[in-house]
Order: C-alpha cells, then sequence, then structure tokens
C-alpha cells in the first residue's frame, strides 16, 4: 500500500527496534494503519545493537515519535523505560514505546496481543486449560502471562537451557506453572494448546522446537514466529489434524494495541489484518 501523505516535519517517525528485522511486516501494516486513520506518521525498521538500543528509544520518543522493540531487546528495553506497564514489570520485558510528560513509557502488548490471538484461534478464552510453552525468553514470559490471565489450570514450560525455563517460572509463574526439563519427558504428554514462543522458525533451516507428529498430543497449537508463508511447524501440524496458526494474528492484535498507545485512538485491527493477508496471498 503506497503512502499518500508526504512527509513532513511534522511527521511522527515510528520505529522498530531489533536484530533481525528485514522479515518483520510490522511497518506495511503499521503504515496501512495510519493512512486508514489519516494520521501523520511513517513507520520503518531499524536493525539495531544492544549498544544503541537507549539511546534510539530516547531520542526516536524525544521527538515525538516511539516504536517496537523485538528480538533480542525486549529485555533490555524494560530497563531503559522510565514508566514501566504492569505488564512490563510483570514479564521484564518491553516491546512498545513512546514519550508522554517528559517520560519515556513502555508496555509490553504482547501479552494483551497473545490472549486477543488465543481467542481468536480457539474461539474464547482458555479457562481450565493444560498448556506447554516452548522457550524462555522475553515471548515467553508473555506467553505465561496471558495464559494464566486468561485462566489456565496448569502450565509446563520447555527450554533448551532449563536454567532460563526455571527463572521464568520463578518469576511469575506461581503454583499452576511447572518445568519440563528435557525433551525425552515431553514424550507422550497430553496439552490443550502448545504454544511456541522460540525464534525456531524464523529461517527456512531452522530445526523445528517440537514434532508435531506424536511428541505431544495436543489439539491445537499457535506457533508465535511468522513468515510471509506459514511456517513448518504449522504445516506439519496441520498435517497431522491439529488446529495450527502461526504469530500473524499475533503480530496484527498486540500492533493494535501498540497503535492506541502511540495515537490515544483504537487500532484498526481489520485493515491491519487485511494488509497481512494481501502480503501472503502475494508471497504464494
Amino acid at each position: 500500500m503506497t503512502r499518500h501523505l508526504p512527509v513532513t516535519t511534522s511527521t511522527r517517525t515510528l520505529a522498530l527496534l531489533g536484530d533481525p528485522v528485514s522479515h518483520s511486516l510490522s511497518p506495511i501494516i503499521q503504515n496501512a494503519a495510519m493512512m486508514a486513520r489519516e494520521l501523520d506518521g511513517v513507520y520503518v525498521a531499524l536493525r539495531v545493537g544492544s549498544e544503541d538500543l537507549a539511546g534510539l528509544m530516547r531520542g526516536l520518543a524525544a521527538a515525538g515519535g516511539g516504536g517496537n522493540v523485538t528480538l533480542p531487546h525486549k529485555e533490555r528495553a524494560a530497563a531503559v523505560v522510565d514508566r514501566p506497564s504492569e505488564a512490563v514489570r510483570r514479564t521484564g520485558a518491553c516491546n512498545t514505546f513512546w514519550m508522554e510528560d517528559g517520560e519515556l513509557h513502555g508496555d509490553n502488548t504482547d501479552v494483551e496481543g497473545l490472549k486477543r490471538a488465543i481467542h481468536t484461534h480457539l474461539a474464547g478464552p482458555i479457562q481450565g486449560a493444560r498448556v506447554l510453552i516452548l522457550g524462555a525468553g522475553g515471548a515467553a514470559r508473555a506467553a505465561l502471562a496471558a495464559v494464566l490471565d486468561d485462566g489456565a489450570a496448569e502450565v509446563e514450560i520447555h527450554n533448551r537451557t532449563v536454567e532460563r525455563a526455571r527463572a521464568v517460572a520463578r518469576r511469575m509463574g506461581g503454583a499452576r506453572t511447572r518445568i519440563v526439563e528435557s525433551r525425552a519427558e515431553l514424550q507422550g504428554r497430553t496439552y490443550d494448546l502448545v504454544l511456541n514462543t522460540t525464534r525456531l522458525g524464523l529461517e527456512a533451516e531452522d530445526p523445528l522446537p517440537l514434532d508435531p507428529a506424536g511428541e505431544v498430543e495436543a489439539p491445537a497449537l499457535l506457533d508465535l514466529v511468522y513468515t510471509p508463508g506459514e511456517t513448518e511447524l504449522v504445516r506439519r501440524a496441520r498435517a497431522e489434524g491439529i488446529h495450527a496458526m502461526d504469530g500473524g494474528e499475533m503480530l496484527v492484535q498486540q500492533g493494535g494495541v501498540a497503535f492506541e498507545r502511540w495515537w490515544g485512538v483504537p487500532g484498526p485491527v481489520d485493515v491491519m489484518r487485511e494488509e497481512l493477508d494481501r502480503l501472503r496471498r502475494r508471497a504464494r
């Protein structure tokens, strides 16, 4: 979609900060959303090293803009902001930032975005569900917050580095959360929902974080990774009869929440989703 408004000295600059960012579809869906609302802003993706993150966040926000933070900087971003939201304090990760009253504010819109994506995927909340989370990074903490808030009865976390999984459980898991230390322990376990929060699947040569063909039993799977097409994990899960969806819907939902933080009006989620679907049709 082509930008119709000219870029002027009053145009707000919003940026995605991370490494890598070349795969991101956020600029396309956010620019489409701003055009739909006739807002004077532009959204770009910038590859950023950890040493430059704080300066860029503060500089963009001080200039009237803001943005998002993605892998691997979400945890570092949480320490940069002056006013972290409850979601940031709880998860230790920040993915959205903006300036307000002279202070740098931060939120973790992944929590609400994932909750909304799960509701779309499963047509409702997961009250009483048994959930497996793969991974133990910032996305895993957002996922844990989302499913616990949504009423999951039991959550198990599996990560290649066991101590990182333990740290997530200790930080925010409570009595409903436990650790599965090895892939061997997963064999034959049953869940209502599996969430992949690792970055495996971002590259075509990545191994699967889990084999849907019998490693665990679950009727539903949500892969937080998204690509222009579908991830191999989603394709393999669907081949096994599992109701599977990638991270596209979460991208849209968390993007809608972030949009509201920057602009003070609801994000046009339908426009974002339509733009994402259009891009994916072209990629097939």
